[in-house]
């Protein structure tokens, strides 16, 4: 009989092409994979891959059975997602992908908050880059995912949480060189230091500030904000900061943070999950639960934006 199980394998299989990525992805190890794919071609009596080493190619029954599992698989989750909406809301298992530039801040918070109000509500967290938490969403890995809007993916729909306006961080000793007169000349006078290459935010800086000088492109490319605000405080550069990560990564000693004077580039954060999903209620709950941290309330006052 084919098992939930062999479909889950093929799945990966059939996306990745690689018996190593695909067990890595499944959480098993190779040859347990590879050991349930020759079970699967058994039950099925058809070939569904061509091994080449660890790489595979789909057969044309393959590429069938693929398209096939997949929206097996697709029913399995929604099913779930029915029984978990009828235990209440927020209540059992919610994967949550978080992008980096929010979970450090935003985590600790929410964690307290879910413990306080839905105690029975198993909050499991995933944090990545947004071009791996929307495939890994579309995939069905996750349940939703808080990241920067908008989300240009037909398969998801999503709830605007809270803006988030960015601050210039430069070092404190010159900051008082720094007017609001000529915040734009002057940025483009000096190195911008980015994230590197993946992170939304990197994108969002550059975008904001039209910066296509050398500098900012020959910059390089750090993996967490706490590197780049360490190389801000020496002097090395400047960056775009998002107020929510300020209180956590600035040195007021070292560094200063200089507001826009006028209609400050800022981004919006928001929920995001498939439209097909049947915990709507749920993320709903969750949007009012973070919107409260964010004023500073219990998490049951103001609705969403739509």
């Amino acid at each position: 009989m084919v098992t939930l199980r062999q479909l889950r394998y093929f799945e990966a299989l059939s996306r990745t092409c690689h018996f190593g990525m695909a067990a890595s992805q499944c959480a098993v190890t190779q040859p347990a994979l590879s050991m349930q794919i020759k079970e699967l071609e058994h039950e099925l009596d058809i070939s569904l891959v061509e091994r080449r080493g660890n790489t595979v190619a789909l057969t044309l029954a393959g590429q069938e059975i693929a398209a096939r599992a997949e929206a097996i698989l697709t029913q399995v989750r929604e099913l779930t997602d029915f029984a978990c909406q009828q235990r209440g809301v927020l209540a059992g298992p919610l994967r949550l992908g978080i992008i980096p530039s929010v979970a450090p801040y935003l985590l600790p918070g929410l964690l307290h908050a879910v413990q306080t109000n839905y105690p029975s509500l198993d909050l499991l967290v995933r944090e990545t880059q947004t071009d791996t938490l929307i495939e890994e969403l579309v995939r069905g890995d996750l349940d939703a995912a808080l990241l920067a809007l908008p989300v240009s993916q037909g398969q998801l729909e999503s709830m605007a949480l809270f803006d988030d306006r960015f601050l210039i961080a430069v070092q404190a000793q010159v900051a008082a060189d720094w007017s609001p007169d000529n915040l734009h000349a002057r940025m483009m006078r000096e190195r911008l230091l980015l994230l590197e290459e993946g992170h939304c935010l990197r994108d969002q800086a550059l975008q904001f500030c039209q910066i296509a000088n050398v500098k900012a492109r020959k910059a390089l490319g750090a993996a967490s904000l706490t590197t780049i605000m360490q190389m801000v405080a020496a002097g090395h550069g400047i960056t775009l900061l998002p107020e929510l990560c300020a209180g956590a990564e600035v040195d007021r000693q070292r560094i200063a943070l200089i507001q826009f004077p006028e209609e400050p580039p800022m981004r919006t954060i928001g929920l995001t999950w498939r439209r097909t999903s049947s915990r709507k209620a749920d993320f709903a709950a969750l949007g009012t639960l973070i919107i409260g941290l964010r004023q500073g309330e219990s998490g049951e006052g103001q609705a969403p934006r739509a």
